[in-house]
């Protein structure tokens, strides 16, 4: 078993921050002592390895609760498998995903899962779980949802936008809702009036609105806002804990506030493309705003403050990336001419802890509260804390040495993601990883990828810790 000790780093986790020295042992952390102390000395002689931290920040690895490799969408797959997506992960500082297995529809959910397995197993540089998408909710997939609790899937996702493809109407929604008050799963909830907006977007293409930027005036936000307050509203009949994923409207925020003041089990989380990207990107010419084309979809500037006070009072809890990227030439320009057809959906795995920096940079969240969002709540909200999340005895040494000063440019040319371009080009951030250990393993350091397919474990979970 090798021993490797990161010393002279300022550790932050989301409770504190540090002067201390790391020892690791094999997969997991054993120790932490401040480095005035003078044990990290003794913990080095001893060493197989010794990280040099100083003047950098040490870490818990990034848990991105929702992600899309190889998923079928509009005709095609997210370009991302599960090797180049978690690949691109560890590159961004992130150590863990939780991605979403699929239920054809008329199929059951164990052919999902067993599918989502199939892809992963073997192929991941760093660890994965997986949610599950019921798409077709009836009595045997409601009974194979308290099976899959017992295996470690232990979240379940449903969609009230897609009709003919994911969307449940609200009986189905109620009814798994109810067996998620049973078993003790999170219900996650895509939160779109669907049925509204296929009206809107039928409206747009027969008077002949058929560019991208269409599609953020159908999906329109007072819909995204009565669609979360439902979502809510069946949750408290069935009693069941609520996760709104990618939340996006101020609208919707405000139904997540007054929900969580009631002291609610209801969560919320949103994205960087929502904090750091506006509604004009839809617009560019040369049917370039098909790049940002995702639902829910980029909203007009004035929603971002929302969403900034939403994370700083908790009302939203966690920033995950929902990536799921498709390249522009050739399946972005499958909506050439009806934006409907545009495959929905952005890359970011690979730059979420960078950008959530550069917000602290920027003095909108302070660094526990980074740490918090983008690892350690996560890893709670998803039953995988303390194993992940944090750096503390007995924890995985999932563990990121990130140099604070560091300035970069964000660009396709550079990044590590499967896909031909990145919604953030040009940006120049603040902060960057510099080593990344994936279970005590370095798998990047200092410009140079050290992982390999075949890493990263799949992580049964526990249930969420965050429930009243």
């Amino acid at each position: 078993m090798s021993r490797t000790v990161i010393r002279n780093g300022l550790v932050i986790t989301a409770s504190d921050e540090v002067a201390a020295d790391v020892l690791v042992d094999g997969e997991h952390v054993t120790a932490l002592a401040a480095t005035a102390s003078g044990l990290g000395d003794q913990w080095a002689a001893g060493a197989d390895a010794v990280i040099d931290a100083s003047g950098h920040y040490v870490i818990p690895g990034g848990v991105d609760a929702h992600t899309h490799m190889e998923m079928p969408f509009g005709g095609t797959f997210a370009s991302d498998t599960f090797e180049t997506g978690t690949r691109a992960a560890a590159w961004g500082g992130t150590t863990t995903i939780v991605d979403f297995a699929i239920q054809p529809v008329g199929g059951s959910l164990r052919e999902g899962l067993d599918s989502w397995h199939a892809k992963a197993e073997g192929h991941c540089a760093i660890d994965y779980g997986f949610h599950m998408i019921v798409s077709d909710v009836g009595d045997q997939s409601l009974k194979e949802m308290d099976m899959l609790v017992g295996e470690g899937v232990t979240s379940f996702k449903m969609f009230m936008a897609y009709p003919g493809v994911f969307y449940s109407d609200d009986g189905r929604i109620l009814r798994a809702m109810q067996q998620a008050a049973g078993n003790g799963a999170l219900t996650m909830m895509h939160a779109e009036n669907g049925i509204a907006i296929d009206v809107l977007v039928r409206q747009a293409l027969e008077s002949g609105r058929t560019d991208p930027k269409f599609h953020g005036q159908v999906r329109h936000p007072l819909l995204e806002a009565e669609a979360t307050h439902r979502a809510i509203q069946l949750a408290r009949v069935a009693g069941a804990p609520l996760y709104v994923v990618h939340v996006s409207a101020t609208e919707a925020v405000a139904e997540l506030t007054r929900a969580r003041d009631a002291g609610l089990n209801v969560f919320g989380e949103t994205c960087p493309q929502y904090l750091f990207l506006t509604v004009d990107e839809l617009a560019r010419p040369d049917f370039e705003g098909a790049k940002y084309v995702c639902s829910t979809p980029l909203r007009p500037a004035e929603h971002q403050e929302a969403l900034w006070q939403g994370l700083r009072t908790n009302d939203l809890s966690v920033v995950s990336t929902d990536h799921c990227p498709f390249c522009f030439t050739p399946q972005k320009e499958l909506g050439l001419g009806d934006f409907s057809k545009i495959p929905n959906g952005m890359p970011g795995v690979e730059n979420r802890i960078d950008l959530l920096h550069q917000a602290v940079v920027e003095g909108r969240i302070g660094r526990r509260r980074w740490v918090e969002l983008a690892s350690t709540t996560p890893a709670r909200m998803f039953g995988l804390h303390p194993r992940k999340g944090t750096i503390a005895p007995g924890s995985d040494a999932d563990i990121v040495v990130y140099d604070p000063q560091a300035e970069q440019v964000i660009s396709a040319g550079t990044h590590h993601m499967n896909v031909d371009y990145n919604p953030y080009e040009g940006r120049r951030v603040t902060g960057a990883v510099r080593t990344v250990l994936s279970r005590g393993k370095v798998v990047v350091d200092g410009g140079e990828y050290r992982g390999h397919p075949g890493h990263g474990r799949f992580l049964p979970r526990g249930t969420c810790q965050y429930l009243i």
